[in-house]
């Protein structure tokens, strides 16, 4: 099986709605960071897709993180982002997170954040990448993926 085949079975385990929201979310995003390393995480409680410019998690500029409920886009450096709208959640000291909820996928507001931690990364994508998609971890048990 071909990774993005791998890929497609991890997000056919989620609802309908859930599925369609993370692929717009990582069709959108692999539109914005061309030539990103695409790292998979199929982990206990949620699917993550990561997107670097490399395959060392230390890489990741941002991630699709699929719930059962919810799709979240999640920003390295996200405290140091310029957020006007206040789109970005929670309490972390490296990375914040925004809810892809409604129409937000094609919000200016989060292209924009994407943009920025793009230049905030040490190591930027490089747009004439390869642009892999690797397969990371698959953890055993895991939650379930509908609610």
């Amino acid at each position: 099986m071909t990774p993005q085949e791998q890929l497609d079975g991890f997000i056919d385990k989620f609802a309908p709605d859930i599925a369609a929201t993370i692929r717009r979310a990582v069709a959108m995003v692999s539109a914005r960071l061309p030539g990103a390393t695409i790292l998979v995480y199929d982990n206990y409680n949620a699917l993550a897709i990561g997107f670097g410019a490399s395959d060392k998690v230390r890489s990741i500029v941002c991630s699709v993180a699929g719930y059962p409920r919810w799709v979240s886009l999640f920003l390295s450096n996200g405290p140091t982002l310029p957020d006007p709208e206040g789109l970005l959640e929670g309490e972390g000291g490296t990375v914040r997170h925004v809810k892809l909820t409604g129409d937000r996928i094609n919000s200016p507001s989060v292209a924009a954040l994407i943009d920025a931690a793009a230049a905030s990364v040490a190591t930027p994508i490089d747009p004439a990448g390869e642009g892999r998609l690797v397969i990371k971890s698959i953890s055993a048990r895991q939650r379930a993926r509908r609610p």
